[in-house]
């Protein structure tokens, strides 16, 4: 990578990290604060829900708003805007408080996944090497937020904790302000980032109505379907690992009894996961993403399909298969990163990555509310059943572009379709 590949790196994996940091922590409180508040799971529930709803809702204004005022302007205030919501709630003192730091929290997040791709896939010569960087740093996030967070409450008290999570916030925004790229060196030069004609209401959906009339509706599609499998499976794979009999069962010594093992494998997963990410990367520097996306589905449909059998095994057969799914799951990320920038005009790349998004984080969760339906009124093998469905649709979508089904929508690639080409 070049200099100017790097520091954009630098940059966005600080950024990918810390979204993740924060989000990942915040379950570890939910305890805290309803001992503290008093108020009802219901309640909480709705509360922590509207803090994480603006995360995925806003992915699509954040795309708009980093072709308009460029994606760096935006990581920028992503950052600065998490670390405020999180001191904001270090001092809060009723559940309203919290509703307001949680919701801020959500505000400021949702516009990094579309700012930061957005700079990635217009200012990096070696893409996929740098998505699968970019990966890898949010995969750390997630691991090391929660771990963080449980591991300072231990010693000290939680708006304390809440407040020392900010910090790396902040130092981020001060390495942020440093930072000196082009954000524009990938692509062509008649780019411009940040420029300073406002996107109207009527070029906003001219600009949409050209990316679904191309195959980026396609991609949309196949983005929502692998948010669907993403968030139904780590939602309730812990749940599903904790009840499994081999862990249930599982003898753990008198000073350890608090310790659930089921939560270590699924720490372990995630970690497994950044390895997947680095591999997932480097391939879409040699592997087109129509067959990268369609390969990784198939896998996904098998290893659904295999957790039925393999969650009333023994210990090993279950971590071995959490470590296999981990990397699969994360390794596709890259590849549907790369096709949104294959697919996708240079100047619209924000909006892209923000209707991307929606669809990932937004669509995607309502796995959450569908596998919770099918958990209680079926069972964990309809569980699986149904998630490897989404996943048999992607599949499915994912092989019919890979065949060129594109034609029939749009225009099949972008000229930076493949920086290295």
């Amino acid at each position: 990578m070049d200099a100017n590949d790097r520091s954009i790196a630098g940059f966005t994996m600080a950024g990918h990290a810390l979204v993740h940091w924060f989000e990942t922590s915040i379950p570890i409180f939910l305890v805290v604060w309803l001992n503290e508040f008093d108020v009802g799971v219901a309640l909480f529930g709705l509360i922590v829900a509207l803090g994480y709803a603006p995360f995925g809702a806003g992915a699509l204004p954040g795309g708009i708003l980093a072709d308009r005022y460029g994606p760096k302007r935006l990581i920028l205030c992503c950052l600065g805007g998490m670390s405020v919501a999180f001191l904001l709630l270090s001092v809060g003192t009723s559940i309203y408080a919290v509703a307001v730091g949680l919701i801020l929290w959500g505000v400021a997040a949702s516009v990094y996944h579309p700012a930061g791709l957005s700079l990635i896939s217009t200012g990096v010569a070696e893409r996929g090497t740098v998505f699968a960087w970019h990966g890898i740093a949010g995969n750390v996030g997630i691991a090391l937020g929660p771990f963080v967070a449980a591991t300072l409450l231990i010693v000290l008290e939680w708006r304390l904790v809440v407040a020392l999570l900010a910090i790396p916030g902040l130092l981020a925004v001060l390495y942020g302000l440093t930072a000196e790229f082009d954000p524009t060196a990938a692509v062509d030069g008649d780019v411009e980032a940040g420029a300073d004609e406002a996107l109207s209401l009527s070029e906003l959906l001219t600009n949409s109505r050209t990316l679904f009339a191309s195959a980026f509706a396609l991609i949309f599609v196949i983005v929502a379907f692998e948010g669907l499998y993403y968030r139904g499976m780590l939602t309730y794979l812990p749940e599903i690992l904790h009840s499994a009999p081999a862990i249930e069962a599982l003898p753990l010594p008198a000073d350890l009894e608090g310790i659930e093992p089921s939560r270590y494998i699924y720490v372990g997963l995630l970690v497994v996961g950044m390895a997947g990410q680095y591999a997932g990367g480097k391939l879409t520097d040699r592997v087109d993403p129509e067959r990268g996306l369609a390969a990784l589905f198939a896998v996904f449909v098998v290893l659904a399909l295999a957790f039925v059998p393999v969650v009333e095994m023994g210990l090993g057969p279950i971590v071995a298969l959490c470590g296999v799914f981990g990397f699969f799951l994360f390794a596709i990320q890259p590849f549907y990163q790369d096709a949104v920038a294959v697919y996708t005009p240079a100047d619209t790349r924000g909006l892209s990555y923000g209707y991307t998004y929606l669809g990932e984080f937004g669509i995607g969760s309502a796995s959450i509310a569908v596998g919770g339906f099918v958990l209680e009124a079926f069972s964990t093998t309809g569980f699986f059943l149904t998630i490897a469905g989404f996943a048999l649709a992607g599949t499915v979508l994912s092989a019919g572009l890979l065949a060129g089904l594109d034609r029939f929508v749009g225009p099949e690639r972008t000229v930076d379709a493949k920086a290295d080409d």
